[in-house]
C-alpha cells in the first residue's frame, strides 16, 4: 500500500534524485521548455512553482532559498527579474504538462514541460509594438 507516500522516489536515492530535479528546474528556466519523461515532469513541477513563488516577491532571503538548489547566478538572476514578474498577479499553475507520445526505445510516456507564460515573447512583443510618430 501506498499510504503517506508523498513524493515518486524515480528509482533513485535521494542525493542522485535531489541532483536530478535541480538539473531539471534549471533546465526549465533556461530554456523555458523542456521534454522529459511524465513522472520526472510532474516531480519537476512542484519544486519549479514553489520556485516561481518564492520569485515573485524579489529578497535577498529568497534569493538565497532559491540559490541552494539553482546553482547558476545567471538563471537565478533570470528567475527573479524575468521569471517572477511574469506571474505576480497569477496565483499559481506557472507551468504546464503536454503530452508528446511514447519513446520509441522503452515505451515510457514523454512530456513537455513547459512555463505557462514565456519571457521571451513578452520582450518580442514589446520591441515589435511600432513607436508613435509625432505629425
Amino acid at each position: 500500500m501506498r499510504h503517506r507516500i508523498g513524493f515518486n522516489a524515480l528509482s533513485r536515492r535521494s542525493g542522485q534524485r535531489k541532483a536530478l530535479k535541480r538539473s531539471l528546474v534549471t533546465s526549465l528556466f533556461t530554456y523555458e521548455r523542456i521534454e522529459t519523461t511524465k513522472a520526472k515532469a510532474k516531480e519537476t513541477q512542484k519544486m519549479a512553482e514553489k520556485m516561481i513563488t518564492r520569485a515573485k516577491v524579489d529578497s535577498v532571503h529568497n534569493r538565497r532559498l532559491i540559490a541552494r538548489d539553482i546553482k547558476d547566478e545567471a538563471i537565478v538572476a533570470k528567475l527573479f527579474t524575468e521569471i517572477g514578474p511574469l506571474f505576480v498577479n497569477r496565483p499559481g499553475g506557472y507551468t504546464r504538462i503536454l503530452k508528446t507520445g511514447l519513446r520509441k526505445g522503452d515505451a515510457a510516456e514523454m512530456v513537455l514541460l513547459e512555463l505557462v507564460e514565456k519571457p521571451s515573447e513578452t520582450k518580442k512583443k514589446a520591441k515589435k509594438e511600432p513607436k508613435a510618430t509625432k505629425e
